[in-house]
C-alpha cells in the first residue's frame, strides 16, 4: 500500500514549526546557557585514599550549591572537579566538608583558576566549519543528481535545511530546558550537535538516492509520486536503524551517569528530529521546490500566449 506522504507536507511543516519557533525564542531570550567549559571557573583536584564514585562526589558538590559541577575521575585515586570560581573562604568550607564527610578517605585537595575550555574562537571555527562541510555537501549531492540538470541543486539544498532543522530543534528544546530547569550545555553537548549534523546528513542521503535510483527506472515519472514510492522503500529501514541507536541512547541516558546524562539527551533528541526530517521534511523540499517551479512556468506560458 502506497501512502500518500507528499501530498500532506504543510502537515509535517506545521510541526516542525511547532518545536522550532518555540525554541528560537527561549534561544534569543538567553535559555541556552553555557555550561563551565565555556566561562571558566575553579579546578578543584581532590586525593583520596579511595576515590568514591563520580556520580557521589556531585551529588556532594550538588549539596554544596554547585549543581554545575563537573566531575572526572583521575589517576592515582585523585577527583578533578571543575566548579564556577570559588573565593578561598568557599574553597575553606569545601575543605572542611570534605574532611568531615569522607574522614580519613580524604588526602588533600589544591585549587587553580582555570580560563574556558571552549572560548569564542573555538565556536565560531566550528560554526566556520559546518558552513564549509554543508556547501561541499551541496555540491556532493549536486554531482550525484548531475543527469538532473540544475535541478540537482535543489537536493542538496534540501539536505541542509534538514540539517539546519535538526540543529535548531536540538538547540532550542536545551534552551527551554536551561530556562526553565537551569540545564545548561557543556563541551560534550557540542559534540552531541556535530554527531546529529553527520547522522541526519547520512539518512537524508538514503532517502535522495532511493529517489534519484527510480526517476533513473522510471524516466518521464512525475515526481510527487517517485517521492512516495522511494520513501516507503527507505522508511522500514530507517526507522529501524533509527529505533536500534535510539534504545542504546536511552540505556545511556538512564545507566550513563549523571556526565552523559545531557549527551544521551541531546543525541536522542536529533536522532528522532533526524529520522524525522528525512522522512518527511527533506523530500517534501524538493517537491515543493518542484511544484513552485512548474507554477511559475505555467503562468509565463500562460502569459506568452495571452
Amino acid at each position: 500500500m502506497l501512502f500518500k506522504v507528499v501530498e500532506r507536507k504543510w502537515w509535517y511543516f506545521l510541526a516542525s514549526a511547532l518545536l522550532i519557533v518555540p525554541g528560537v525564542i527561549f534561544l534569543s531570550i538567553g535559555g541556552l546557557r553555557p555550561g563551565i567549559e565555556f566561562k571558566g571557573g575553579s579546578l578543584l583536584d581532590i586525593g583520596f585514599q579511595t576515590a568514591p564514585a563520580t556520580t557521589e562526589v556531585h551529588d556532594f558538590f550538588s549539596g554544596l550549591g554547585h549543581p554545575e559541577a563537573v566531575v572526572q575521575g583521575a589517576a592515582g585515586e585523585r577527583v578533578d572537579v571543575r566548579t564556577v570560581e570559588m573565593l578561598p573562604d568557599e574553597q575553606a568550607k569545601v575543605q572542611k566538608a570534605l574532611q568531615d564527610r569522607y574522614g580519613a578517605n580524604f588526602k588533600d585537595m589544591s585549587t587553580s583558576v582555570v580560563s574556558p575550555s571552549f572560548s569564542a574562537e573555538l565556536v565560531q571555527n566550528a560554526v566556520k566549519s559546518i558552513a564549509l562541510a554543508s556547501v561541499l555537501i551541496v555540491l556532493l549531492i549536486a554531482w550525484a543528481f548531475r543527469n538532473f540538470g540544475w535541478a540537482a541543486f535543489r537536493y542538496g539544498i534540501a539536505a541542509i535545511i534538514a540539517l539546519l532543522h535538526d540543529a535548531a530543534v536540538v538547540l532550542g528544546i536545551f534552551a527551554i530546558l536551561g530556562f526553565f530547569l537551569n540545564i545548561e550545555v557543556d563541551s560534550l553537548f557540542v559534540t552531541a550537535v556535530l554527531t546529529i549534523i553527520g547522522f541526519s546528513v547520512h539518512d537524508t542521503i538514503v532517502v535522495f538516492d532511493r529517489i534519484r535510483e527510480n526517476l533513473r527506472l522510471n524516466p518521464g515519472e512525475a515526481l510527487n509520486p517517485v517521492i512516495n514510492y522511494s520513501i516507503m522503500q527507505t522508511l522500514a529501514r530507517s526507522v529501524i536503524t533509527s529505533l536500534t541507536v535510539v534504545l542504546t541512547l536511552l540505556a545511556l541516558y538512564l545507566f550513563g551517569g549523571y556526565s552523559m546524562r545531557n549527551f544521551a539527551l541531546a543525541l536522542l533528541i536529533g536522532i528522532v528530529s533526524g529520522t524525522y526530517s528525512s522522512i518527511f521534511n527533506a523530500s517534501q523540499i524538493v517537491s515543493l521546490w518542484q511544484e513552485l517551479e512548474d507554477r511559475i512556468r505555467h503562468r509565463a506560458l500562460a502569459a506568452g500566449t495571452a
